[in-house]
């Protein structure tokens, strides 16, 4: 079996999308991957798996915001939408370590959303299914190979007056 950034590199590849691997310290959050890399937090894409009724989506955000979940739950069409402990999906990403899967859901037979604001990003890194490699790539170019849904589901950014 392919590792997960084999998986990404292949259809990048394919596909004709130049990318970036990335090599860092062994990091845990994406605001780590952020800090390590120098990178603002505000392309940097983390990966939240929920519940959406019966199906697990996986939920694409920029590593500083938060799932607003009544937003996803509207955005989904489904009655409930949940976080899931890494204990309910881990066996989903065989290639991947746990809690360092690619935003990739087609891999993964899954639906995926992307925030809006991330969406809106010139670029995009992300966990290559380990915690020491990110990939760094155009956002739009990841748009069109993972094929996420895009849409508005983070908490709106609170307003310091």
């Amino acid at each position: 079996m392919k590792t997960c950034l084999e998986r990404i590199q292949s259809l990048a590849h394919q596909t004709g999308v130049p990318l970036e691997t990335q090599r860092h310290r062994e990091v845990y959050t994406m605001q780590q991957v952020a800090a390590e890399l120098h990178e603002k937090g505000a392309h940097v894409a983390k990966v939240v798996i929920a519940q959406a009724d019966d199906s697990l989506v996986m939920l694409v955000l920029a590593a500083p915001d938060h799932v607003d979940f009544d937003a996803a739950r509207a955005v989904l069409g489904a009655q409930h939408v949940l976080p899931v402990p890494e204990s309910g999906f881990r066996d989903r990403f065989p290639d991947c370590a746990p809690g360092a899967m690619p935003p990739f859901g087609k891999f993964y037979d899954m639906r995926t959303l992307l925030d809006e604001g991330l969406a809106q990003t010139e670029t995009i890194v992300f966990q290559a299914g380990t915690h020491r490699e990110t990939i760094k790539m155009a956002t739009r170019d990841y748009i069109r190979l993972a094929i996420p849904e895009i849409a508005r589901f983070v908490y709106a950014p609170a307003h310091v007056q």
